[in-house]
């Protein structure tokens, strides 16, 4: 099965130049930790509520403060044609529980998350992806 027919295609952005605050508005009103950062249809980064909440804070920023100072840029995404196992290897290996899907010209064109494994792919890539995220290690770069 690939990552497309699992995926959630309508994803909501932010922008770089838009507040933290206003990231955190958007996440508090979708109940999401993550969300992607794009310029136009290009995504950028990634950025969570950890990386306002633990990261922004330890360097003192504000609500004020452009989401591109706290915004993950080093991204790990799935590209739409994709298995759904293989994308369940690398959300492990990234510990992560949202990954950006991107199309053949490196469009943001969904995202896919470890719920939309588990409901809608075999049971074993969303278990796969779950031990990968629970395990202790690195600290968690994107949602």
């Amino acid at each position: 099965m690939k990552v497309s027919q699992v995926m959630t295609r309508d994803v909501k952005t932010v922008r770089p130049d838009q507040t933290a605050k206003e990231a955190a508005t958007f996440m508090l009103n979708e109940d999401a930790g993550s969300m992607p950062v794009s310029e136009g249809d290009r995504l950028i980064g990634m950025i969570t509520d950890r990386d306002i909440a633990v990261r922004g804070v330890a360097k003192g920023y504000g609500p004020d403060t452009p989401v591109r100072e706290m915004m993950t840029d080093d991204i790990v995404c799935a590209r739409e044609e994709d298995d759904v196992e293989e994308v369940a290897t690398k959300m492990s290996r990234a510990q992560v529980r949202r990954m950006p899907v991107i199309d053949a010209h490196d469009r943001l064109c969904g995202i896919v998350s470890l719920g939309d494994l588990s409901r809608e792919a075999d049971r074993q890539s969303a278990d796969q992806a779950l031990q990968g995220v629970s395990a202790p290690g690195d600290q968690h770069r994107q949602g």
